[in-house]
């Protein structure tokens, strides 16, 4: 049987190295071990690529789906570091990049009542390998929360306005750091936390719970950032804030980084 041409290996003489080549918006199972060791099945989109030499043509697109398709361990920092490190030493490249978007669910316990039920989290992750500068781990996530005017309760005779809002946190951070230490936090920061049940002594105490502790949109973004400013392992942030007001045509919107 011939040979087949492998034109993806041949030199390129135009010399400009391409610092990142790969592919993007690949869906594939996976699965994430939560804080409490369950463990549970996820599809996330995956982005992987290379740093290409400038004296190469292409890079070997199929490898990288290869690559992925024998990784089984579930997300986490450390795994998708090594599937990082795998994948540079696949395609023979001194940098590589996996970053992958996927959702989990945590199981809540209402307040009063204590019926149970999942909330859902939106979570991204990005590992990039370089045999010359070493390994940096990148995590993000959206976490909903719901937030009550400051302004309003002091003014209004009765209630104040609510709404929902949602926090962003990227944080460049050490393999240890979990993101339901994050979620944790963001919740914390908010007059209170969401549910997907709740019974009506439920509702009766987080609306209380939200009366008790009003926050600004400014409110919210400072108390998550304290929580990560001089943390161990985070070594930069990134913290958003957006209510989607519930009396106004607009969002609020607020962002500290560090």
């Amino acid at each position: 049987m011939d040979v087949l041409p492998d034109t993806q290996s041949e030199e390129d003489q135009r010399e400009i190295v391409i610092d990142r080549v790969g592919v993007k918006e690949l869906r594939y199972p996976a699965s994430y071990v939560g804080a409490g060791g369950a463990t549970q099945a996820t599809v996330a989109k995956f982005e992987m690529t290379v740093e290409l030499p400038a004296h190469l043509k292409g890079t070997h697109m199929s490898r990288f789906v290869d690559e992925l398709h024998h990784f089984s361990e579930p997300l986490c920092s450390a795994s998708v570091m090594r599937l990082t490190e795998g994948l540079s030493k696949r395609l023979q490249a001194e940098r590589a990049q996996v970053g992958c978007e996927f959702t989990i669910f945590r199981e809540k316990e209402a307040p009063v009542s204590k019926m149970r039920s999942m909330s859902d989290y939106e979570l991204g992750m990005e590992c990039r390998y370089s045999a010359e500068d070493g390994n940096e781990i990148f995590l993000s996530l959206q976490v909903p929360v719901a937030t009550l005017c400051p302004c309003s309760k002091a003014i209004s005779e009765r209630g104040a306005h609510n709404q929902r809002g949602l926090v962003t946190i990227s944080v460049e951070a050490d393999e240890s750091l979990t993101f339901e230490e994050l979620i944790d936090l963001a919740e914390a920061s908010a007059s209170c936390e969401l549910y997907a049940g709740l019974k009506r002594s439920d509702e009766k105490a987080v609306t209380e719970r939200a009366y008790d502790q009003p926050v600004f949109v400014e409110d919210l973004v400072r108390n998550v950032a304290l929580g990560l400013k001089g943390h161990p392992m985070v070594k930069w942030y990134r913290v958003e804030a957006e209510n989607f007001e519930s009396i106004h045509n607009h969002n609020a919107y607020a962002m500290i980084e560090a």
